[in-house]
């Protein structure tokens, strides 16, 4: 029940990937045989990702290590590359941490930054945004979903206000992409970080699509690899391998994506009906695979260590968070007091889970609950 910090690589996946590590060991740049397939394979998952996306060149996809790294290299490539036009910059109270400590940097370095509050579900405002715009504006940065709360973003309706003022529309696609449909030529997104990890492929591979036409700097200097605008050797098994969890992501994602909404949608409705108990997130506008909850008079930490002794994973949020005790800036933003953010639970549901996981979760959160409930001081004994 934690496909959001770590979903299992797909036995598909692993099967492409193997004859790169021991075989296959070609280095694309190289003219030989060897480094010709190398190159090959390199280039099929170039266009396994852009059709995911919707992108009509497959070189405008530039592989990472991570969606973190994405991030880095759109925001502060773009900036720094369009810094003559402008120093303003627009994004929400509740990205990710990537994006968040990215835009803080770069107003260390001279840039200004909107960041846009967003409602007690977690949805920004297209009209605010537009409100903000001013002549220095460069970026807009938006999540297309948020993957603690699961909210989808009016991303298309953002898209166009971006486009309509000729502005870079930069995307955080991790909690999005293989899940929901995106597509960046109808969205009108300029920049997409995309997640290997988050499709069901290995761990140190990510992507960042970048619209033709538009210019970033470089995030490494050195051979010109990936079109000049990360340099290194390409990690081929980590790319093969996302390249062929992109290609099953595009084939299922309609019929799993169904599926996991049933379940979703069981897990929401039966938790619901424990009182002083809470839906954290649109009801309607959600992720397929994201059931998060906040519970009053208790700690989310105290569930998750709960719950894992009874062989359920869960979260309290982003993993990318948890290293620090505070609440969830997320929550916060939402308008949550501290006390209440730190009771929050959160449930992702992935391929591999089935209706009997739902049943026996269903089974055991409450009894969690009522027990944690029981031992605090704050809970109101009947």
């Amino acid at each position: 029940m934690d496909h959001g910090s770590a979903s299992p690589v797909d036995s598909w996946v692993l099967e492409a990937m193997m004859p790169y590590f021991d075989k296959d060991i070609g280095n694309p740049s190289s003219l030989h045989s060897s480094g010709r397939k190398a190159k090959r394979e390199l280039e099929a998952a170039r266009r396994n990702v852009a059709n995911l996306i919707g992108a009509p060149n497959p070189k405008s996809i530039i592989f990472t290590s991570c969606a973190t790294e994405s991030n880095n290299l759109a925001l502060r490539g773009a900036a720094m590359r369009y810094k003559d036009k402008g120093n303003h910059i627009i994004t929400t109270s509740i990205e990710h941490m990537s994006v968040m400590n990215s835009l803080k940097d770069l107003q260390r370095s001279g840039f200004e930054v909107t960041y846009i509050p967003v409602d007690k579900d977690g949805l920004v405002s297209a009209e605010q945004i537009k409100n903000a715009i001013t002549e220095k504006t460069i970026l807009i940065s938006v999540m297309y979903a948020n993957g603690e709360v699961g909210t989808v973003q009016p991303i298309r309706e953002i898209g166009e206000i971006a486009s309509d003022k000729k502005i870079l529309f930069h995307v955080d696609g991790t909690a999005a992409v293989g899940k929901v449909p995106v597509n960046v030529e109808n969205e009108h997104i300029d920049l997409l970080a995309i997640s290997s990890n988050d499709i069901y492929g290995p761990k140190g591979a990510g992507a960042l699509y970048v619209r033709q036409g538009v210019r970033i700097l470089p995030s490494m200097l050195g051979g010109g690899q990936e079109s000049g605008m990360r340099s290194g050797s390409e990690n081929i098994p980590g790319i093969v391998g996302m390249g062929k969890a992109a290609e099953l992501a595009m084939a299922e994602m309609v019929d799993n994506g169904a599926r996991l909404i049933r379940m979703r949608d069981r897990l929401i409705d039966n938790i619901l009906k424990m009182e002083y108990t809470y839906l954290t997130g649109s009801r309607t506008k959600r992720l397929p695979n994201n059931a998060s909850f906040r519970f009053s008079f208790i700690e989310g930490e105290s569930i998750i260590l709960q719950l894992n002794d009874l062989g359920i994973t869960a979260s309290t949020g982003s993993a990318c968070s948890t290293k620090t005790l505070e609440p969830s800036h997320v929550l916060i933003a939402m308008g949550l007091r501290h006390e209440e953010a730190h009771g929050s639970l959160l449930l992702t549901l992935g391929r591999s889970n089935t209706e009997e996981d739902v049943d026996y979760v269903l089974g055991s959160v409450p009894a969690v609950v009522a027990k944690l409930r029981a031992l605090s001081p704050l809970y109101p004994k009947k």
